[in-house]
């Protein structure tokens, strides 16, 4: 009788008592500068998205490492403290936590590989899998260089979620990119579902936007197109584009998850957010109308408008149910 009161009380503890929370993780590197010009640039958005995730996302402070180009040997952006970093991080993880991993700075690639531009000797995209190979939580790896394509393929997995400033290894101009990134998690623009909260894959799509912004706004054809890759193909997808990954990115959040918070609308989130790339679609092209026949002009414009009102009737839609 008394085992079977034990083994009661124990079940019922079992179900009442709270589960540990998600412990959050950051890695902050602004690798090396290249230049005077660049240093200010790097510290202002590694700084800002430091302060969104301590001050507005209630990240632990002593979670948050910062390693940048700087005097400091233990604070520079080293390959060595990079590594001393990923297994602190490792020592104290659980399953359901997540280490977000921002680089800011240059990259470079030679089609295959890619390297991200540390103080010091550069890491290579196999280095950086390897270092998150043993890590039992979820990872979120941003890299917002310029050769910054093939750490989809390499850091690519389960429960990982990888995104890079651009889509191919020909692309190899300056990115704008992070500062876009770091701007969407403080915006609440940015929150596309309107549910209170900034996923990554919202904040993915929100730079997404700004960036062809950026472009159009100075009369230029974009130079990047950032990719997201959650599913563990290697592949990765834009945010204009259709496709399997973002499942996992939508649902991901740097924030504490709060009790009764509306759940994340994955299908508004993706029609929102095609109908911004639409627009951006359509800006870009009265750019483009010089360059073109009229004719040309004329079918791309239809094609465009139609596909918009046909997004905009999806949204209209999926507000009602």
């Amino acid at each position: 009788m008394k085992c079977a009161i034990l083994v009661g009380v124990l079940w019922l503890l079992a179900w009442t008592t709270p589960a540990a929370a998600q412990q959050r993780f950051a890695l902050i590197v602004s690798g090396a500068s290249g230049g005077d010009e660049y240093v200010q640039q790097y510290a202002a958005w590694t700084g800002t998205f430091a302060k969104t995730l301590t001050e507005r996302m209630k990240f632990d402070p002593t979670f948050v490492t910062v390693l940048s180009d700087t005097e400091p040997a233990s604070e520079a952006a080293s390959a060595v403290n990079v590594r001393r970093a990923i297994a602190s991080v490792r020592a104290r993880m659980m399953r359901d936590d997540l280490l977000l991993i921002l680089l800011v700075g240059h990259g470079t690639s030679d089609g295959e590989a890619a390297k991200f531009n540390l103080v010091g000797p550069d890491m290579e995209s196999s280095e950086w899998a390897s270092l998150l190979q043993p890590l039992p939580g979820q990872v979120a790896v941003v890299n917002t260089t310029a050769g910054s394509f093939p750490f989809i393929g390499r850091l690519s997995g389960p429960r990982r979620i990888v995104i890079t400033a651009t889509d191919a290894v020909a692309q190899r101009f300056d990115t704008v990119f992070p500062e876009y990134f770091v701007r969407a998690f403080a915006d609440e623009g940015a929150d596309l579902d309107k549910n209170g909260r900034v996923s990554l894959w919202e904040g993915f799509a929100s730079a997404s936007a700004a960036v062809t912004r950026h472009y159009q706004q100075r009369g230029q054809l974009s130079t990047e197109r950032a990719l997201l890759d959650d599913n563990g193909d290697g592949v990765g997808r834009s945010a204009a584009e259709k496709g399997k990954d973002g499942s996992q990115a939508t649902r991901t959040y740097l924030d504490e998850s709060l009790p009764g918070a509306a759940p994340t609308d994955e299908a508004l989130i993706a029609l929102l957010q095609r109908k911004a790339l639409v627009e951006a679609e359509l800006d870009e092209l009265k750019i483009r109308r010089t360059f073109l026949q009229r004719d040309d002009y004329l079918t791309e414009f239809e094609r465009i408008v139609t596909e918009l009102a046909r997004v905009s009737s999806a949204i209209r839609r999926r507000g009602k149910t």
